[in-house]
């Protein structure tokens, strides 16, 4: 009896659990877009509510929306006028004492993440971690820079440690490049291995017929 529960569980946990954070994205979703049609609303007259009404009650509209926005944006944002407008918006973001700390930070972040010419989390490492002899996955993020650059001498890489199951937090670190390990998995198969607490590990890469020749002549 345990073995059919266990074997019936292993089938519906991923399906139930991947629905739910599905359709908790489409709840998050329909909750902003639904925040946009109270806010247009506001401003319209009364007879625009009735049909703004009806938007409000089509499932999925908020996802719809929502990638609609994101390609007329990146339409805008990568020709000569988009990005005309958008330097000076971030002009005018960076002259407001608070607003210029958040948004600056999160825009070198986010510029550093999602580049294309960038070089993080383009590969997975193993260091030591929390102590010597405990080893983690880690994420290199780049190399040390500024001030704490001037203090490390030698050969440093910065890395990002992920928390399990949940990688979006975690703590960073910088290490020796000698105290660091890397590895052939890519950084999609080393972030399933963390979310699933070492349950899911990659296939191991196969070592070239040439490189094993070379080695056993040796």
């Amino acid at each position: 009896m345990k073995k059919y529960l266990l074997a019936g569980l292993l089938v519906w946990l991923p399906l139930a659990l991947t629905i739910w954070v599905v359709t908790s994205a489409l709840g998050v979703l329909d909750g902003i877009f639904g925040w946009f049609l109270t806010a247009t609303q506001a401003v319209l007259p009364a007879a625009a509510t009735e049909p703004l009404e009806t938007l409000r009650r089509i499932p999925g509209l908020g996802l719809v929306v929502t990638v609609v926005a994101l390609l007329v944006t990146g339409v805008f944002a990568t020709n000569i006028v988009g990005q005309w407008w958008l330097r000076q918006g971030a002009r005018l973001l960076n002259r407001i004492p608070i607003v210029k700390s958040i948004y600056s930070s999160i825009k070198q972040v986010s510029d550093t993440l999602f580049s294309s010419s960038g070089n993080a989390f383009r590969e997975a490492v193993l260091v030591q971690y929390p102590r010597e002899g405990a080893w983690t996955i880690a994420f290199v993020t780049g190399k040390p820079g500024g001030e704490a650059a001037q203090h490390l001498p030698g050969d440093y890489l910065s890395v990002y440690v992920p928390t399990t199951p949940n990688p979006t937090s975690g703590f960073f670190l910088m290490v020796p490049r000698r105290d660091v390990i890397e590895l052939e998995m890519s950084v999609d198969e080393a972030l399933k291995y963390v979310i699933s607490m070492g349950v899911v590990a990659p296939p191991v890469a196969a070592v070239p017929a040439i490189a094993t020749a070379d080695a056993t002549r040796n």
